[in-house]
């Protein structure tokens, strides 16, 4: 069983930042990947970065270039980084965790919203 908790959303305004941890706890494996999801409001789930424990990144096209995903594997701690934050970036995020078995493990999530 693996927990995830999330932690450092918030209220900012456009232009601004905020750093998202995600850690991890329980029977975590050494090879997993983790990343972050979000759902704004009246719209489907997707992904906005990924991170492998060997360190490999996926963006998506909307946040590149402004997030930034890392991974303290000692800690088992995944960060976003989030830069220039945009209106379009208000969402609840998720923190996901998946081992090899293709299971998937989540978080609460962690309000993000961002004004005009």
């Amino acid at each position: 069983q693996v927990q995830l908790v999330e932690s450092g959303g918030g209220l900012v305004q456009a232009g601004g930042s905020l750093r998202l941890s995600c850690a991890a706890s329980g029977s975590v494996f050494r090879l997993n990947v983790m990343g972050w999801y979000r759902r704004a409001p009246g719209k489907q789930r997707e992904v906005v970065a990924s991170i492998t424990s060997g360190g490999i990144t996926v963006y998506a096209d909307s946040v590149k270039g402004r997030f930034t995903i890392s991974r303290d594997n000692v800690k088992n701690t995944v960060y976003l980084q989030m830069n220039t934050l945009q209106p379009e970036d208000t969402a609840l995020y998720y923190c996901k965790l998946k081992h090899g078995s293709a299971l998937s493990y989540w978080g609460q999530g962690t309000q993000v919203t961002v004004s005009s």
